[in-house]
């Protein structure tokens, strides 16, 4: 039972990542036809971000309250409703309102499924779930390039994710009392006296909130986490209009080679699940970002448009081990009895660097060129690699003066 119900957990993950990188890969064919421009995708963007933020820090109560199940069913209505919307959406105002639900949804099933594979499986299975993340987001540009080349829509791309998305949603029902089952035999095997530990710890909560952020170490991986998740949403959302605006490539090849990017951290992350039985995390994260960054320098030195290609994979290839890895060595880095408050805040804090680095490069293209794109994200890689290191020399040193 355990494996096909990690199955249907990785099928849920596709499809938290099909939406995510529709947005970027269709927006040069969207934005005309709805009589935007092309900057407004980071509004869009910035209230999808915005509501994943509720949501995610507000998914710890709604989990206790509804179980992780119903919370995984819930948030793909809303995202396949949301989904078939956008299908619909006769203008910019229709995308803003939309893009609250699919926030929403996207965020609570994100905290929802990262929780729970954190607490009933192993290690290299985390790399795996990002994983499948990965295939949903290189899928999303390829069924959006297709019906642009072949059909010359992309409502109708956003048509074919929501009917997937409402598949998930029919195995997901149907699968309902398999999560009930599991969650009631988990309750059976929980120590009688967890109940008073729970009170203690409520009675303590301002206290560890106050001491984790005195921790060293935990305000330079925060900035680690906004500055990752803020270039990978970059890097989707806006890949597209440079090629298009900077290389004069077409909007279907722009949208392919955008996936091939989500095709790099899929790779990279199927690949590092295996790796990380044998290397350090701590390794795995600063290869990763020494990769970004060489990916980034490709992007923006004046060759031709096939380096750009190179350029993008890379840094979908060295993306791949940071997140999950962040995520796994926060026990280790800060104490089991901090990991639960911090793992919450490590992905607020991403979050809120996915709705506020694009809007801004939005804003900065808006103003300026679209081929000030490349310089703005390999500062980003520069800032995250940087605040990586730092929390690196802190532990380094503590292990140092423990000898």
């Amino acid at each position: 039972m355990a494996t096909w119900f990690l199955i249907i957990i990785y099928l849920a993950f596709i499809s938290l990542g099909l939406p995510d990188s529709l947005l970027g890969s269709a927006w040069p064919v969207i934005w005309p036809d709805i009589g935007s421009s092309v900057g407004s995708a980071g509004i869009v963007s910035m209230v999808i971000a915005g509501g994943t933020i509720v949501s995610s820090l507000a998914s710890g109560s709604m989990i206790q309250r509804l179980g992780t199940g119903r919370i995984t069913l819930f948030s793909c209505i809303l995202t396949a409703g949301a989904l078939l919307g956008f299908s619909m959406a006769p203008s910019m105002a229709w995308f803003v309102v939309l893009a609250i639900p699919l926030g929403l949804g996207a965020g609570a099933v994100d905290a929802a499924l990262n929780l729970y594979v954190a607490e009933n499986y192993k290690a290299h299975h985390m790399n795996w779930l990002h994983c499948f993340w990965g295939v949903g987001a290189t899928m999303g540009p390829l069924i959006m390039s297709s019906y642009i080349a072949d059909h010359n829509t992309w409502r109708s791309g956003y048509t074919a994710v929501s009917v997937i998305q409402f598949s998930l949603v029919i195995i997901l029902l149907i699968t309902l009392p398999i999560w009930k089952r599991l969650a009631a035999m988990r309750e059976l095997q929980q120590p009688q006296n967890e109940s008073n530990v729970v009170t203690d710890s409520r009675q303590q909560e301002q206290t560890v909130i106050t001491s984790i952020f005195r921790i060293r170490g935990v305000k330079p991986t925060l900035t680690a986490f906004l500055f990752y998740c803020g270039v990978e949403s970059t890097v989707g959302l806006w890949g597209a209009s440079y090629l298009v605006g900077a290389k004069n490539i077409s909007a279907d090849t722009a949208a392919v080679w955008i996936s091939l990017y989500y095709g790099g951290i899929t790779l990279g992350r199927l690949i590092t699940g295996f790796i990380t039985l044998k290397v350090a995390n701590r390794l795995l994260i600063r290869y990763g970002q020494l990769i970004t960054i060489l990916g980034g320098i490709i992007l923006m030195l004046p060759l031709t448009p096939s380096f750009s290609l190179l350029g993008f994979m890379l840094i979908g290839l060295g993306l791949a081990p940071i997140y999950p890895g962040l995520l796994h060595e926060t026990p280790a880095r800060f104490g089991k009895e901090h990991s639960a408050k911090l793992m919450g805040y490590q992905m607020a804090v991403a979050y809120t660097g996915t709705t506020l680095l694009p809007p801004m490069v939005g804003l900065i293209a808006s103003q300026t060129s679209i081929g000030l794109f490349p310089s703005v994200v390999l500062a980003f890689l520069i800032f995250m690699w940087l605040s990586a290191e730092k929390v690196n020399r802190i532990l380094y040193k503590q292990v140092k003066a423990g000898m």
